[in-house]
């Protein structure tokens, strides 16, 4: 199934809409590094902000300091989550879990 083209004006939108939803999940992820909000609290906000829905969980681990992308990679593996996977593709017990263990740490 093909995509019809996009007229100017609604591709103009589109990229305006694009454009908003990665300086909101780059926002989020800039008060997530400087301790402005926590992980719980960003993934909670995901339920109802589709910007931070579709933000990758290993942003997300990145974001938080001290970790780069083998510790978040390893992190993901010992909970169960797809390198792929984005913060509303996580189930209950994946979002419990990770949320348990970045406040551990």
């Amino acid at each position: 199934m093909t995509l019809r083209p996009l007229s100017a004006p609604e591709r103009a939108a589109a990229l305006n809409k694009a454009a908003a939803a990665r300086a909101a999940r780059a926002a989020a992820k800039d008060r997530l590094k400087n301790g402005m909000t926590s992980a719980g609290d960003l993934i909670a906000a995901a339920g109802a902000d589709d910007a931070l829905a579709r933000m990758r969980v290993v942003e997300l681990l990145e974001s938080l300091p001290g970790i780069g992308k083998v510790r978040a990679a390893a992190i993901m593996e010992q909970l169960g989550i797809a390198a792929s996977r984005r913060i509303r593709g996580l189930g209950i017990h994946q979002r419990q879990a990770l949320v348990d263990f970045i406040d551990e740490k």
